[in-house]
């Protein structure tokens, strides 16, 4: 998931090897080892990709990790898709439809982290999400001569600097098989074991741009219409955790201030500003850009520029995560199903992409452990520290729920 974080605009590197702990880890014997074999496993996993975390563009370390768990359980494996990323296909024993899993694998730099340290870290969960899919592989490849259809498990970097699944698209991820619909799960600061649906809903694009001013007092005007800009936001970055557990509330209320909104930062750079924003519905970035165009010609801008699109919003189709929604109430149970009536306007993902070339669904997965501070589970604070019992449900729910999608 990808986060404003502390600067107003920039877009966003760890050297990894081969070696040490990451042989040692092989993939859980079939047949009779235990689910809690399996679990420690998986576990184990998420650690060493933890202890070493690998930013966008440098997931050596994570990709190689990824491909022999992959290779091990006998997918057909392809790497170096997209830069660092890692295709696994599992065929079904019988007739079905074709199904695709992504899951994220790179990890926050520095200057993305919230009250954050000096080096990267997996603070975004994707270590979690990683081993998840790791997970949902194993779990399904073992059950691969009753399964249904074919599945395609998409483990994919860059997703921090919103440049990993356009990669993976241009370099043609899907030309070999081509999927039908698309899932993946983001940790999300509620109780674990429970399920945040998007319906209708997800993460909000983001936009940009820059104006240049001329004359003497230049660097002033500058500095008054950065302010100006910034005031066009309807909403705050949240500062405290009761801001966090009020945000998280509106989310799952509907009708909130969170319905409709744009989060806006701005600062000058000399004779100019810089900004970037956020906005929902992602059709108001038209009636944005004007607002801004407007103020910057009110202060004497010489020129207001913007890329030619906004990045794209996150939307999960209604009917697909309606669908999912039904389908966890039934699996496991309406109190740990939660839907979402809004999106967070403080972040963005790149798994827009893939959802605008083919249906799909993003959930969020619980990983809040009992009593704990909010900022432990919220992704991009220093502090995150999710519950890895967030692992088992996620292999779980993600592994019946893709089962469900491959029958024909």
């Amino acid at each position: 998931m990808s986060n404003l974080g502390n600067r107003a605009i920039s877009r966003r590197i760890v050297l990894g090897g081969i070696g040490g702990a990451a042989g040692a880890l092989l993939v859980p014997a079939t047949g009779a080892r235990s689910t809690i074999s399996e679990t420690r496993h998986l576990i184990e996993l998420r650690r060493e990709i933890h202890r070493h975390p690998e930013v966008s563009g440098q997931e050596v370390r994570t990709s190689a990790l990824v491909a022999e768990q992959l290779r091990a359980a006998g997918l057909d494996v392809t790497t170096g898709v997209g830069g660092h990323g890692v295709v696994g296909v599992l065929t079904g024993g019988r007739p079905g439809r074709t199904v695709a899993y992504r899951a994220d694998m790179d990890a926050v730099p520095p200057d993305e982290q919230i009250e954050g340290g000096s080096e990267a870290a997996h603070v975004c969960g994707h270590d979690l999400h990683t081993t998840i899919g790791v997970g949902v592989a194993l779990t399904l490849a073992r059950r691969r001569d009753g399964l249904a259809g074919t599945l395609v498990f998409v483990f994919q970097p860059g997703e921090e600097s919103l440049a990993g699944a356009g990669a993976m698209l241009d370099d043609g991820v899907f030309d070999r098989v081509r999927p039908e619909e698309i899932h993946a799960l983001h940790c999300g600061p509620f109780p674990v074991g429970t399920f945040a649906t998007t319906a209708g809903f997800g993460l909000p694009g983001q936009d940009h741009g820059a104006v240049t001013l001329t004359g003497p007092d230049a660097a002033a005007a500058a500095t008054a219409l950065a302010a100006a800009i910034t005031a066009l936001g309807t909403v705050g970055r949240p500062a405290t955790s009761g801001d966090l557990e009020h945000l998280v509330a509106e989310l799952l209320r509907p009708g909130t201030a969170l319905s409709r909104f744009v989060f806006m930062q701005a600062q000058p750079t000399g004779a100019g500003v810089r900004f970037s924003y956020r906005c929902w519905p992602q059709d108001r970035h038209a009636e944005v850009r004007e607002a801004v165009r407007r103020l910057a010609l009110s202060y004497g801008a010489a020129a207001v520029t913007f890329p030619a699109d906004p990045f794209p919003a996150m939307v999960t189709p209604q009917r697909e995560g309606r669908a999912l929604h039904r389908y966890l109430r039934r699996t496991v149970g309406e109190t740990r199903t939660l839907p979402t009536y809004a999106a967070i306007p403080y972040s963005g993902e790149d798994f827009a992409l893939f959802l605008n070339r083919m249906p799909g669904t993003f959930t969020y997965l619980g990983v809040r452990r009992p009593g704990s501070d909010i900022k432990t589970s919220y992704p991009h604070f220093g502090a995150f520290d999710p519950d890895e019992r967030a692992i088992g449900h996620g292999v779980r729910v993600m592994s019946s729920w893709l089962t469900h999608r491959t029958h024909p």
